[in-house]
């Protein structure tokens, strides 16, 4: 129970520092370079913006893919359908193929249904998703605004559930406890991969999260 403790005020100290980073470097993110292995796409979860990520762009980035970030994210706060649309632009628009999504949370939900919406795999290889609820959370009954839309009997997330035909290549990297998913991020027929970390956020810098999200990002097919 200490331990849990100890982890989830940790896991609100993360928030902190990237929610501070966003004020004092600005909303625009860097530039993607020109690296030649599979380009990565970075999506954050509601209410986050693209900083919250930086540790995971950092990493792939030193393993030589071109990171990309949606600048017109913003704080994620559109709907899922919504949001998805907005990522596609991106993709369509620098022309991305064979990209490696990385979703946290909501944006691994985003990455699932830009996939079923991607039947020929033409622009998206994989997605790692990070602690991502599959299941819905029970607690988004009760929120107000952009959470509402995680409850497990939303029409988005039982469409998204239904969509078992792309879990093949879904990795879905998940937290030992997660307060927000209960029930946990496993999700049938993906590759899940539990790290014996507590908390829903801090696990973005974790050297054991990065190290999975780079082994996973090396080989796309």
């Amino acid at each position: 129970m200490l331990e849990r403790a100890g982890g989830i005020i940790r896991d609100y100290g993360y928030v902190a520092r990237r929610r501070w980073r966003s004020i004092r470097m600005g909303m625009r993110p860097p530039e993607p370079s020109t690296a030649d292995r599979a380009p990565v796409l970075l999506i954050p979860g509601v209410f986050e913006t693209w900083h919250y990520l930086e540790p995971v762009g950092e990493r792939l980035a030193a393993e030589g893919h071109p990171v990309h970030y949606v600048e017109h994210l913003g704080f994620n706060r559109h709907p899922i359908g919504v949001t998805a649309a907005l990522v596609q632009r991106h993709l369509d628009e620098f022309d991305l193929r064979d990209v490696v999504i990385v979703g946290h949370s909501k944006g691994g939900l985003v990455g699932k249904h830009m996939m079923t919406v991607d039947d020929e795999h033409e622009r998206i290889a994989r997605l790692i998703a990070v602690n991502t609820p599959f299941p819905g959370t029970p607690f988004a009954r009760y929120a107000v605004s952009a959470w509402r839309e995680f409850a497990p009997d939303r029409p988005v997330i039982r469409t998204l559930d239904a969509a078992t035909g792309v879990n093949a290549r879904i990795v879905s990297i998940f937290s030992r406890f997660d307060q927000y998913i209960p029930a946990s991020s496993r999700l049938e027929g993906a590759t899940n991969i539990e790290l014996p970390l507590v908390g829903h956020f801090r696990v973005l810098e974790d050297p054991l999260l990065l190290a999975e999200v780079a082994r996973w990002a090396a080989s796309p097919g």
